[in-house]
């Protein structure tokens, strides 16, 4: 239990993000402390290659679970949330709201590196929520950009000068297992020769 726990105080708060600059403070320091890095998502049930769309179908059907990675305060929202720009049509992937922030919160998926130019795409998406969902009481919008892998000094140079409050955290879909225990579990190979040993009889 208390190895859990401080796995969950080494990752919170740990995302590269911009909200120091771009947001008051205790608002910048709440939005830094209601973040991770990395997420654990491995009740999802799902390998390493997986795309983004199955990512998302499968944390929408584990909402609960996913609610408790991202931690309290979050409010689900939608998924593939249409918002229309200039005629045009546009799809955010994870829509949630979170109560203590009073903010909404957009969640962008990558299946695969952290890329500069996913910053300009949930830019985007953040000025639209503020523009035509925020109320007038709620704070500006945070985005958070979720993805596989993700170089954090490029992460910083990314964020550095984007003029919205976005953070960016990698996601694990299988958790390592702890080295004392990789060296006492069978692999694969020595699993499947087992098996096939069982059906020559």
């Amino acid at each position: 239990m208390i190895q859990i726990e401080m796995r969950l105080r080494e990752r919170t708060g740990n995302a590269v993000s911009n909200f120091a600059m771009q947001l008051p403070r205790p608002h910048s320091d709440l939005a830094r402390e209601s973040l991770k890095d990395p997420y654990r998502l491995d009740f999802l049930g799902l390998g390493e290659d997986a795309e983004e769309r199955a990512i998302e179908s499968a944390i929408v059907q584990h909402i609960t679970q996913f609610l408790i990675e991202l931690g309290a305060g979050f409010a689900y929202v939608g998924r593939q949330v249409h918002i229309e720009v200039g005629g045009d049509d546009f799809f955010i992937d994870l829509l949630f709201y979170h109560l203590k922030l009073r903010c909404y919160v957009v969640v962008e998926l990558k299946a695969g590196d952290f890329k500069p130019e996913h910053t300009g795409q949930l830019n985007f998406y953040l000025s639209a929520v503020d523009s035509q969902m925020k109320a007038e009481q709620d704070n500006p919008t945070i985005g958070l950009l979720l993805c596989k892998s993700q170089n954090r000094v490029v992460a910083e140079y990314a964020l550095r000068d984007s003029n919205k409050p976005i953070g960016g955290a990698e996601y694990q879909l299988v958790e390592a297992l702890p080295a004392e225990l990789q060296t006492s579990l069978p692999s694969i190979e020595q699993i499947e020769r087992e098996l096939g040993s069982g059906e020559d009889a």
